[in-house]
């Protein structure tokens, strides 16, 4: 079946922001009030009123919303997957956000490059330029939606990217993001990497009071609470909405004036600061977008803080309430670029010692190591190293396949994995072969992988996996199975065994990676290895992504027009192994 191609598709469109002087002349907006989301070709003309004093609090002092004075004033493709490509976790989004460079876009653009890991689905970027917020989004790689000529159609200093993974059937292109609302008091542009788990009730509630909404994302609900908010300034209408939010968020937004990083109080999601030399500010979910466009590394934005930028310079504040951070560990597993600082840690140290410890706590008389590319590497040398055994490249990844391809009329055994890896039979042949890898989600790729190693000529195929067994879904931005589909959900490593046809298995020990995170290990979140969720799930049934984040929005369908799109797994849901 050959899947039809979208990455032509974009749009591009723009705000125009007309400055006010005093805010009474307009009436105050109805309670639950939509915002214009911009949807292709469709903006509409807002009102623009700059802020009258700056706030600086600091995030230390964890002042509540209620401390503020109010102020008078305020701020303005269908494609085919196979079981290779579902038996991947896959991150949600990268995004980015800058300040005060006049290359922004282009910058912006750079930096969503180094970010394409997070999201090969759809990017966007969003600048602002006299008062003039403008918008260019499209289906596809960085490099598919952008060139010389839209770039250009991006001037300004201030920009917001975004670079998105998770999308399907025809509502692909209207998800992309960022996304850029007006509504009667200011415009605001979004960016969102996470997943807010009281998504459907506070879509509900807008709803039964008159919004309306344009997508399927759960981002959009972000501006709707923005615009219903009755907070001043500008600002603390995003941070009113922020705390009504449950659930992983790392947000960039951009007004007419301002650039604001948000976090989640339990920090789920990394993002990160950095400044230029010409004193640009850069924000960006992981440090190697900062590497690329020459920007210093300088902090985490920290969980639950709200960092704001404007011509008046950097201020901060905090969220409440303040719980304790619960960073993302697979972040350090499997999403991040080895050469990124991932929470205040080093990617690629943390992937070695985890290869490191499995060659000491699940040894094996071995010839070679090698790894699946490209996430299994570091491990697989870190693995090598503490066994004293070669490490050599046994797989070779192709860089050239997406996930679309057309299948071939008489079917080829293990076609998708052969398509994407090819077994190096000098490295293989006689060989007793340990290969390591960062998980196993499903078993269907683990499997034919170690059927192509030993029909390769492999003696032994040894499987070391660099994570502990996944055993419960993710709900905080990660697009994985529902929890009986996870293999270590029901089987025991000796069955998973059997079931790829490996010669020895063994997963990365649990308390063997808490002890390597030391006094760090209270601040992650392990609930995919435990089914202990830092922040629960609704008590409702809540529908688990399997491909894709279609939803029946009423627009696009239901949801039994995508075949085995959704699964209902019951909240009560526990694991039952570690």
């Amino acid at each position: 079946m050959a899947s039809t191609n979208l990455s032509s598709l974009s749009s591009s469109s723009t705000i125009n922001l007309h400055q006010h002087q005093h805010l009474h002349k307009a009436p105050l907006p109805k309670p639950f009030q939509s915002p214009n989301l911009t949807t292709p070709n469709s903006f509409q003309s807002v009102s623009f009123i700059p802020t009258k004093n700056p706030i600086n609090i600091s995030c230390k002092n964890r002042n509540p919303i209620s401390d503020f004075a109010l102020d008078d004033h305020l701020t303005h493709s269908v494609q085919i997957y196979d079981d290779d490509v579902d038996d991947k976790l896959r991150e949600e989004c990268g995004v980015v956000g800058i300040y005060g460079d006049p290359e922004a876009s282009r910058l912006c653009y750079l930096a969503l490059h180094a970010l394409q890991h997070r999201g090969q689905e759809g990017a966007g970027i969003v600048t602002v330029h006299e008062n003039i917020l403008k918008s260019i989004t499209g289906v596809g790689l960085v490099s598919e939606v952008f060139n010389e000529s839209k770039l250009n159609q991006l001037p300004g200093d201030s920009a917001i990217g975004h670079v998105r993974y998770s999308t399907a059937g025809s509502s692909m292109l209207k998800n992309v993001q960022p996304f850029v609302a007006g509504y009667r008091f200011g415009s605001v542009g979004v960016a969102h990497n996470g997943n807010l788990v009281n998504y459907r009730s506070l879509r509900a509630k807008l709803e039964e009071n008159g919004s309306i909404f344009n997508t399927s994302s759960d981002t959009e609900v972000v501006l709707h609470l923005i615009a219903i908010s009755k907070a001043r300034p500008f600002l603390l209408r995003i941070v009113n909405a922020c705390e009504q939010l449950e659930g992983a968020y790392s947000m960039v937004f951009v007004t007419e004036d301002k650039l604001v990083a948000v976090r989640d109080p339990h920090g789920f999601r990394p993002l990160v600061m950095g400044r230029r030399s010409n004193g640009a500010y850069v924000f960006a979910s992981e440090t190697c977008a900062l590497d690329l466009i020459e920007a210093t590394y300088e902090r985490e934005v920290n969980p639950g803080e709200v960092i704001v930028i404007d011509k008046d310079g950097i201020q901060t504040l905090c969220l409440m309430p303040h719980f304790e951070p619960k960073s993302c560990i697979f972040e350090h597993i499997y999403f991040s670029q080895p050469n990124s600082i991932v929470f205040g840690r080093s990617v690629y140290k943390s992937r070695k010692e985890f290869g490191e410890i499995l060659a000491t706590e699940a040894p094996v008389d071995c010839d070679v190591v090698i790894a699946v590319p490209d996430s299994g590497v570091v491990a697989a040398l870190g693995y090598a190293a503490k066994a004293g055994v070669p490490f050599e490249q046994g797989l070779i990844r192709s860089h050239y396949v997406g996930r679309t391809f057309i299948e071939p009329s008489q079917r080829i055994r293990d076609f998708g994995v052969k398509l994407k890896l090819a077994p190096v039979k000098a490295v293989i042949e006689g060989k007793r072969v340990v290969v390591v890898d960062d998980s196993i989600v499903r078993g269907t790729t683990s499997s034919k992988i170690v059927r192509l190693l030993k029909e390769a000529g492999a003696k032994e195929v040894h499987m070391r996996i660099a994570s502990p067994p996944m055993v419960a879904s993710c709900y905080y931005g990660v697009d994985t199975p529902s929890s009986e589909e996870l293999i270590s959900n029901r089987l025991s490593t000796e069955e998973i065994r059997k079931y790829i046809g490996s010669d020895s298995l063994a997963f990365l020990p649990f308390d063997s990676l808490k002890n390597l995170l030391k006094e760090d290990s209270s601040s992650f979140c392990y609930a995919c290895f435990t089914g202990k969720y830092p922040v629960e799930p609704p008590s409702m049934e809540v529908k688990v992504k399997k491909v894709g984040d279609f939803v029946d929005d009423g627009v696009s369908g239901t949801l039994k027009s995508i075949e085995e799109g959704w699964v209902q797994v019951p909240r009560d849901q526990t694991a039952t192994k570690v």
